[in-house]
């Protein structure tokens, strides 16, 4: 994955001028079968100086997470978004809005309900 800035984060601790960023990674994990793969996204949330910054300490969790799985490989898609506030009970961490001609039925199962997801069904 590409590092957006050159300093090492560590050495900026986060201050009263940094700012919360939620960040976006997405994985992919090995074969499921001959047909298909598992891909996840991860938001984690990070207090850094800039966006970029907040990208480079996302990327390198992201390498580690990745690396202590069997076959799991963090693609080259990182995404950051600056949170309005800081993060609490509630709080927004993440949004991407897409330009779409779908409907919202076709939108919704194209991207978020294809049938294939691994999750839980609440009632």
């Amino acid at each position: 994955m590409p590092v957006l800035i050159a300093q090492d984060p560590a050495a900026a601790p986060a201050d009263e001028t940094s700012s919360w960023y939620g960040v976006r990674c997405v994985f992919q994990h090995g074969p499921v079968d001959a047909h298909a793969t598992w891909f996840e996204e991860r938001i984690t949330v990070w207090r850094a100086a800039s966006s970029a910054q907040a990208v480079t300490l996302a990327t390198a969790e992201a390498a580690g997470y990745a690396a202590g799985l069997d076959d799991v490989v963090a693609l080259d898609l990182v995404q950051a978004y600056a949170l309005p506030e800081p993060p609490g009970h509630g709080a927004e961490v993440f949004s991407l809005i897409r330009e779409s001609g779908l409907p919202v039925a076709g939108y919704l199962e194209r991207f978020f309900d294809t049938g294939r997801e691994r999750q839980t069904v609440v009632e």
